[in-house]
């Protein structure tokens, strides 16, 4: 089977490079945006497994973004991981969302959480 794919959407292109390489180290094909509304084009043509997913981003926010993954049937099993520095809309998002991860985040911290997002077998 080939590897799952993971959408990091991300405008800090050093934090997407360790993001993608923790996720690629976990058996992830990875691909890295650095715009929101590159994203939102994006996600009408892919599936992806996972998206990390920054909330402060340039010409579509990451909450825009989260609205758009959860409102659309296709992308019902896609989990989605936020990554900010916002504590504050991180708190008010987590029931949206899978996991909640504050920043600074290790390549180790991401390496090791990303197997609980595998798309299972069945």
């Amino acid at each position: 089977m080939d590897n799952p794919f993971a959408l990091i959407i991300e405008d800090d292109t050093k934090s997407a490079t360790i993001y993608s390489e923790a996720l690629r180290q976990a058996k992830f094909e990875t691909e890295i945006i650095l715009d929101g509304y590159i994203a939102l084009e994006r996600l009408t043509a892919t599936i992806p497994a996972v998206v990390l997913l920054d909330l402060h981003l340039p010409y579509a926010s990451g909450i825009d973004i989260l609205q758009y993954i959860r409102a659309n049937q296709r992308l019902a099993k896609t989990r989605v991981i936020i990554i900010t520095a916002d504590l504050f809309r991180a708190e008010a998002l987590r029931d949206e969302v899978d996991l909640v991860l504050l920043k600074p985040i290790s390549f180790s911290q991401l390496r090791d959480l990303a197997p609980r997002f595998r798309p299972s077998s069945n």
